[in-house]
């Protein structure tokens, strides 16, 4: 891109910087305890506070708790929102559109801060609400020049008390690749291009 290029596309990124992804999202399950000893189960967790009653009942948490890494879990989505239907696309899923239409094809999920407000139990009901919190300046990264992205996800639970908040950092990068590939088809020859293993 060239630097007016540039200027617009930024100008044009940062203006959902602030925004709410969409309306709030309440999980489709409440907290419950199947749930809850699947996760247990899967992750090799044997904190006998997620799944023994008794247990529970008789040590400080006074009853089952699900895990504090399964918060995001109960407001999560599923498959659908990896597809989304047509014309019903978030903001957030507008910005990385625009970041794919300007050739930031790569996106790497970099990390997570994740804050726990109090334990949940079965039958509480989460809401998540999302804002697209910053969008870094251009860095030049192993895996390509790009820009970081975070947003703020914050969890409510069924009286509109915040149980919880996590914040997503992802890389909207140009893959190292292409930039060899126009330099080579430049100089008339062919560039040899690594595929990610994964």
């Amino acid at each position: 891109m060239t630097p007016e290029e540039t200027k617009a596309f930024e100008a044009r990124i940062r203006a959902y910087v602030g925004r709410e992804q969409g309306a709030p999202k309440r999980g489709h399950d409440d907290v419950n305890r199947a749930m809850i000893r699947h996760w247990a189960e899967v992750t090799g967790d044997e904190n006998p506070v997620y799944t023994d009653a008794e247990f529970a009942a008789s040590s400080s948490k006074k009853g089952i708790i699900a895990p504090p890494t399964m918060l995001l879990i109960w407001a999560m989505e599923g498959y659908p929102m990896a597809h989304p239907q047509a014309g019903r696309a978030d903001v957030q899923r507008e910005l990385h559109n625009v970041f794919e239409a300007h050739g930031f094809t790569g996106v790497l999920g970099t990390n997570t801060v994740t804050e726990v407000y109090r334990d949940l139990r079965p039958g509480d009901q989460v809401t998540s609400h999302t804002v697209i919190d910053n969008i870094s300046e251009p860095k030049k990264t192993a895996r390509g020049y790009g820009y970081f992205i975070e947003t703020v996800t914050k969890f409510t639970d069924q009286n509109g008390e915040d149980v919880g908040r996590q914040v997503f950092r992802t890389l909207r990068f140009m893959p190292n690749a292409a930039p060899v590939a126009a330099d080579a088809a430049a100089a008339g020859g062919a560039a040899r291009l690594e595929v990610p293993t994964r």
